[in-house]
């Protein structure tokens, strides 16, 4: 019997459970090892956070829905994130989670148990994982889990240690129960504010008095309740005098002296713990000079990695798509259907999987870092940077996330509090060089630099590709400090974040990070180089009127009388059909502009489609020089190096050429996907209009001045 997807959940599910918890609190691992590969990203209604949804098929054949809520640390919603977590677990119109697996740091039970409590009010069946239970041994702290039970109310508590899948057969044999709703209270809402929780309990039809404690709280901001029911909100806050900054102040002072009398009775600490693994690592992990030196060693082994690692599988990849292309063509019936796959079709989706294995590289590295709890080490060095510049700490992670894609690090921006900081902060993080920019820096310095090594261990491919990703960092810092002095922001926030323990990477987790964002990558590329390429060979291979045939023609009239030219006739009728087809027509009209630049009209078309995605501009040049080419084993490498310029008689990718392409492209707008959530998030169309005038004013004027200089 085949595993259910997540695509047929809808249909055959037998339940729905969450997974909520703190940051750091091995909540992902516990999602990954729960579903395996069997999971799916989308967004939740209404809104653009991450909805991570998997299906765990339990021993009884009975499917369950198993939904990763974002990392909260209570349900009061500060955040975009936390305001998921409020809308899914307060909302009174959709059914209700059959559990919530409360996932808890057992060796941070203080900080972790406030969330908790508040799900225990909220009257939900939920099952408390204690996870990290390893760590709590090494530590050597004694945990009474049946006196937390007790003192929880009855809560179901499960012990694990996720990383290693230590506790998940109890957790699956919780599960097949009907999980029972803890009988504890924390706080009396109806004690605070009797008469507005009284009055929202009835006429929204409230489960219990928490619940409409909480709407009265933050009933605005909860996308489930319409217009008029707000409005209700409104009214009873203010007829009852609800004072919600008070009252909140109140219940969380009261959850906490509460937590820490179960804690007395239920854990035991050692007194003058020794300073453990985790401290003396920081201290130079986290030292203002040898911290960032470890950073940038760091970098400089991932950018090695990524070309020296990824040579052998890439170029065969390479080959085989030309082998590919060549065996088409020779072997199947001459026809347009058949240039379409030779020359547009293999060539375009062999300009994106050719760098699959590069992805898969820095994809596996940015996981390991994430796993092993070093980045948060450099976040929180890098805060003080930020600081510098003006920017707000927590501006680190966006920037951070930008390496691997824009449009989820400008969609992080929302964790920052300052309007100013955050505009800012989306502003420069498109200079960020994303993964989609990879395959255009690679491709580039793979023609141009040289096959060097020094002392043995540094490539110079790998040092361009390392200088390329700070030049878009240091760019993305330099207007982040000119915007700022442009604004003139009042307040300026500051990074307030826990480090986790320093842990051995879970290689499942980084296996399954590394198969989804590959797989995204080639699924969501693959989709617009299929089209892309499509379009670009009708455009290509088809021109206005008769064109193409009277060019035709006249060549051949020509090499009648020209042995030289007769010679090479269908090399040069290529040329001719390619320059009068409707491609090429549009590629004459604007290269004018880009000529300063170093650039033809073939670059310039692939400039202009790779707004679309900027992995498109690999398979655009790709599938524009394979036009016609019946050169076997054909690979893009090989088509590209022999590109002659017409003026010159050398080679049109010279080393000016190609610098100036990479400047351009570190510096240049990332696409219109980008575009779009930059106006998404600013609810304006100022901002984009603005970014993207900017950052191509900066793309066109460096790269003249690389391409001039360099000539």
């Amino acid at each position: 019997m085949s595993k259910p997807t997540t695509e047929t959940l809808a249909t055959v599910s037998t339940g729905r459970i969450a997974l909520v918890g703190n940051p750091n609190s091995g909540k992902s691992s516990l999602f990954n090892l729960l579903t395996g590969l069997n999971q799916k990203v989308g967004n939740y209604p209404g809104v653009t956070v991450d909805q991570k949804v998997g299906a765990l098929q339990l021993s009884s054949g009975r499917l369950i829905e198993v939904v990763d809520l974002p990392g909260t640390y209570s349900i009061y919603p500060r955040s975009s994130d936390e305001l998921v977590v409020a809308n899914q677990l307060i909302n009174l119109k959709e059914e209700a989670f059959q559990a919530v697996v409360v996932v808890v740091d057992a060796t941070n039970l203080e900080r972790n148990l406030l969330l908790c409590t508040q799900l225990i009010d909220l009257r939900l069946p939920i099952i408390l994982v204690l996870n990290m239970a390893d760590l709590v041994q090494k530590r050597k702290i004694r945990l009474n889990v049946d006196v937390l039970r007790q003192e929880l109310g009855g809560v179901s508590i499960i012990q694990m240690n996720a990383r290693r899948g230590k506790g998940l057969p109890a957790l699956k044999e919780q599960l097949e129960k009907d999980i029972n709703t803890p009988l504890g209270k924390f706080y009396d809402a109806h004690a605070v504010a009797a008469e507005a929780v009284s009055e929202i309990k009835h006429q929204l039809g409230c489960d219990n008095y928490y619940q409409a404690y909480l709407l009265l709280h933050y009933g605005n901001s909860l996308n489930f309740l319409s217009p008029d029911e707000k409005e209700l909100l409104e009214n009873c806050k203010a007829q009852f005098g609800f004072d919600s900054e008070s009252l909140q102040k109140d219940e969380t002072t009261q959850r906490y002296r509460r937590i820490d009398q179960i804690l007395e009775s239920a854990m035991l600490v050692p007194e003058n713990e020794p300073s453990g693994f985790t401290e003396k690592l920081d201290q130079y992990v986290t030292h203002k000079v040898f911290g960032y030196l470890i950073f940038f060693g760091l970098l400089l082994l991932i950018f090695q990695a990524i070309f020296a690692w990824a040579a052998a599988p890439m170029d065969l990849i390479d080959l085989m798509f030309g082998k590919l292309g060549s065996w088409i063509s020779a072997n199947l019936p001459a026809g347009p259907l058949t240039d379409l796959l030779a020359e547009g079709i293999v060539p375009g989706i062999g300009g994106i999987v050719i760098f699959i294995p590069q992805i898969a590289i820095l994809f596996a590295f940015i996981t390991i870092l994430e796993e092993s709890g070093y980045m948060a080490r450099v976040v929180f060095m890098m805060d003080k940077l930020m600081r510098k510049v003006g920017l707000n700490g927590r501006s680190v992670v966006p920037l951070i996330s930008g390496l691997a894609c824009a449009i989820p690090a400008i969609m992080a921006t929302r964790g920052i509090d300052d309007w100013k900081d955050r505009l800012i902060t989306i502003f420069v993080t498109p200079f960020m060089s994303c993964s989609a920019r990879l395959p255009v820096y690679v491709i580039l310095i793979g023609l141009v630099v040289p096959e060097q090594t020094f002392w043995g261990v540094f490539n110079l491919a790998g040092l361009v590709l390392m200088g390329l990703y700070l030049l878009g960092f240091f760019m993305a810092i330099a207007s982040a400090w000119v915007m700022k002095k442009l604004i003139r922001a009042k307040s300026q926030g500051f990074l307030i974040m826990e480090l986790p323990g320093y842990r051995w990477p879970r290689w499942g987790n980084v296996g399954i990070t590394v198969w989804e964002k590959s797989k995204t990558f080639v699924l969501e590329a693959g989709k617009i180089i299929l089209a892309v390429s499509i379009i670009l060979w009708v455009l290509a291979s088809y021109g206005p009127g008769d064109s193409i045939q009277r060019a035709e023609e006249q060549l051949t009239q020509r090499a009648q009388q020209e042995q030289t030219l007769a010679e090479s006739l269908d090399a040069h009728i290529e040329s001719v059909r390619l320059q009068e087809s409707y491609a090429g027509q549009f590629g004459k009209w604007i290269e004018p502009v880009i000529r300063p630049l170093g650039y033809d009209w073939k670059i310039g078309i692939a400039l202009i489609t790779s707004f679309a995605a900027r992995e498109v501009f690999v398979g655009t040049i790709s599938t524009l020089y394979s036009i016609g080419d019946t050169e076997s084993e054909s690979t893009i490498k090989s088509r590209l190096r022999n590109e002659i310029n017409p003026e010159t008689g050398g080679p049109r990718f010279t080393p000016a050429v190609a610098f100036s392409l990479l400047i351009f492209y570190a510096f240049a707008m990332q696409c219109m996907s980008t575009l779009a959530i930059v106006k998404q998030e600013t609810r304006s169309w100022k901002w984009p209009t603005l970014q993207l005038f900017y950052m191509t004013l900066m793309a066109y004027g460096s790269a003249y001045l690389v391409y001039q200089l360099m000539s």
